[in-house]
């Protein structure tokens, strides 16, 4: 049984959430992008938040059976990346998030309605 990247990316979300992620956002750029389905961005205000964020998704993808491809950035906390195959997670520190502004660089992928997925 293979999970979507619907599925992928829903999990990521709640999982994030659950970590209290902030200004969680996702992005569908299968029309833009070959490197995968959704970009997901969000940050944590502390590092150990974004380390906390980044092992919850990890977990709960892991649970789902889902391949961690890889993870980057873990040495610093301050910009970490979460390979998930057709799904790509970006994990900022808070003051990181404006100065890379990935949502600029992606604004012509649609926003993904995610109010479903979290609480």
């Amino acid at each position: 049984m293979t999970i979507s990247s619907e599925e992928i990316l829903e999990i990521a979300v709640k999982a994030a959430d659950d970590k209290r992620a902030e200004d969680i956002m996702a992005m569908d750029v299968r029309n833009i992008s070959i490197l995968a389905d959704y970009f997901v961005v969000m940050h944590g205000n502390s590092e150990k938040q974004v380390e906390a964020i980044v092992n919850e998704i990890v977990d709960q993808e892991e649970m789902a059976k889902v391949e961690v491809k890889r993870i980057e950035g873990r040495d610093s906390a301050k910009w970490m990346l979460i390979d998930l195959g057709d799904v790509v997670v970006h994990v900022f520190h808070y003051s990181e998030r404006s100065f890379y502004n990935l949502e600029k660089l992606w604004s012509d992928a649609p926003l993904v309605d995610i109010s479903k997925m979290v609480d």
